[in-house]
């Protein structure tokens, strides 16, 4: 009779630093098409949104000049509302049997939101880049919605359609506040 051994505690660090092949696909009704069609699509959104949430904080903590006040607190109240989209993305994608991204690089190889790294931007340029960026988002949350509903996920098409509308009201917001007091508007 063979003597059961134990691991060693290196042994059991090797195995936790390495690869472990544990299985994360998520139990669903939706084909591998669909999953992997929705997991595409969402995580591209994912990055986005990501990318869009810190370019908003960076433009909320480099803002300058007479309207400082109400744009610094507007931009911080529309990155916040950013980041709380990004954990629903996440595990929508999770709950669909797909996985998520993983690190700052995944991010990065997924994003189609442009960064700007410049040192300084003016007002009037934070709010017209962002007005773009949100713009954008929609259109592709237009497009992610037309994946869900193709391959019948209407919780994933559900949460889209609040996220539209709330992107919308960004891209409003910051129309509005980058317009001219005249008539002729911007």
């Amino acid at each position: 009779m063979k003597k059961p051994t134990r691991k060693s505690a290196a042994a059991k660090g090797a195995t936790l630093k390495g690869k472990q092949h544990a299985p994360l696909a998520t139990p669903t009704d939706l084909d591998a098409r669909a999953t992997r069609d929705i997991s595409g699509v969402m995580n591209a959104i994912l990055a986005d949104v990501f990318a869009l949430y810190l370019k908003t904080k960076n433009f909320h903590w480099h803002m300058s000049g007479p309207h400082f006040r109400d744009y610094h607190l507007m931009l911080d109240e529309q990155a916040d509302q950013l980041f709380a989209m990004t954990d629903p993305i996440a595990e929508r994608i999770r709950k669909v049997g797909g996985d998520t991204l993983r690190s700052i690089g995944h991010i990065a190889r997924l994003q189609r939101v442009s960064d700007n790294d410049a040192e300084y931007v003016e007002p009037s340029d934070m709010l017209a880049e962002l007005r773009e960026d949100n713009k954008t988002l929609a259109a592709r949350l237009r497009e992610a919605h037309g994946v869900c509903d193709e391959r019948h996920d209407l919780s994933t098409a559900s949460l889209i359609e609040v996220w539209i509308d709330e992107t919308e009201r960004r891209t409003w917001f910051l129309f509005e506040s980058s317009r001219r007091g005249d008539s002729s508007g911007h």
